[in-house]
């Protein structure tokens, strides 16, 4: 398929992208970066800007405003993303030194993230929007996660089988070794948002973290929930739900509505996307 036909991809709006996923962002990280050259590709990244511990906003801002462009944006939109994202994954790159080879122009490293994005998204809508089937257009609109970085159309599994065969084949070989599952901790703990705030909600951003991951990447990772935790999660999610499922559909969007208008706002005034 050529970069225009790509470019011509519909976005995954069929997805309605629910804004409160924000909340499960941290598991979905784990989960990408449990990937061993994923996981060193970020832990090791010379590309200071991004660096999660020290631009905590900035990091945030860029990565949301990724799936915001995904999932509700325009062919127009994505090419200027998928763009500005390259310019970045270009200096991303093994040295000598590194445990793992990795480039993050790699396409099945990159199909990986996507995967991890898209599962995240089906988690999302299952728990708090209520979706009890994902239908083939749902799934194939799922590509433009993949196809917003530099994922060829075709590289996609090809029904949603085949994605759940793609997801339980990677999972099963990945391990997480101790370097990368401490940065993993810290995470989940929020330690990005400084110690006062890992003092006072790091409980809380920790149980959210554990509490969206898959068993199997708990099992990898050696962090289980407490009975009661477990109870705050299934209460807190639940509240939340309800909330969701009765708003109007602007505010099941944010903050995913605003930050495509900012970055509609940045492309028309030359200013940096990433």
């Amino acid at each position: 398929m050529s970069r225009a036909e790509l470019d011509a991809l519909p976005s995954a709006e069929n997805l309605n992208p629910l804004g409160i996923g924000v909340i499960a962002g941290a598991a979905n990280v784990i989960m990408q970066l449990s990937h061993p050259a994923v996981g060193y590709g970020v832990y090791e990244s010379r590309v200071d800007s991004g660096n999660l511990f020290k631009h905590p906003l900035k990091r945030g801002r860029t990565t949301l405003s990724y799936l915001a462009v995904a999932g509700l944006g325009s062919a127009k939109d994505r090419k200027a993303y998928r763009k500005a994202v390259g310019k970045a994954h270009a200096k991303v790159r093994s040295t000598a030194d590194s445990p793992v080879k990795y480039n993050a122009f790699d396409p099945e490293l990159q199909l990986w993230v996507a995967a991890c994005l898209y599962r995240g998204t089906e988690d999302v809508h299952r728990i708090f929007g209520g979706m009890t089937e994902v239908t083939d257009e749902v799934y194939q609109a799922g590509a433009v996660f993949g196809t917003t970085l530099q994922v060829p159309r075709e590289a996609w599994p090809a029904d949603r089988a085949a994605f759940e065969q793609y997801w339980n084949d990677t999972v099963e070989v990945l391990e997480i070794d101790p370097t990368i599952r401490e940065y993993l901790l810290r995470i989940a703990r929020a330690e990005f948002l400084g110690p006062v705030v890992t003092r006072l909600l790091g409980w809380y951003f920790y149980i959210l973290a554990v509490g969206f991951l898959p068993e199997d990447f708990r099992r990898k990772m050696d962090v289980r929930l407490s009975p009661w935790q477990e109870l705050f999660f299934a209460k807190h999610n639940a509240v939340l739900g309800a909330i969701i499922r009765r708003s109007p559909k602007w505010i099941q969007q944010f903050p995913f509505n605003v930050l495509l208008a900012d970055v509609r706002w940045r492309m028309r005034t030359g200013r940096p996307l990433v």
